[in-house]
């Protein structure tokens, strides 16, 4: 179900950039589709990181 979402809201990336009026956009549109699963996957790993240092103790 989550690949099927993924893909759909590819698709609405490539139309949105395809639409773009200049290439300032295309790169505002990328940058606000990646940087939220960048910042997850960093804080995902600051949980993970902590996590094995204290376990480690």
């Amino acid at each position: 179900m989550s690949l099927f979402i993924f893909l759909q809201e590819a698709s609405e990336i490539e139309e949105k950039i395809k639409e773009a009026p200049s290439s300032a956009y295309e790169i505002g549109v990328v940058i606000g589709t990646y940087l939220p699963l960048v910042v997850m996957i960093l804080i995902a790993y600051a949980f993970y990181y902590y996590s094995k240092k204290r376990k480690n103790r």
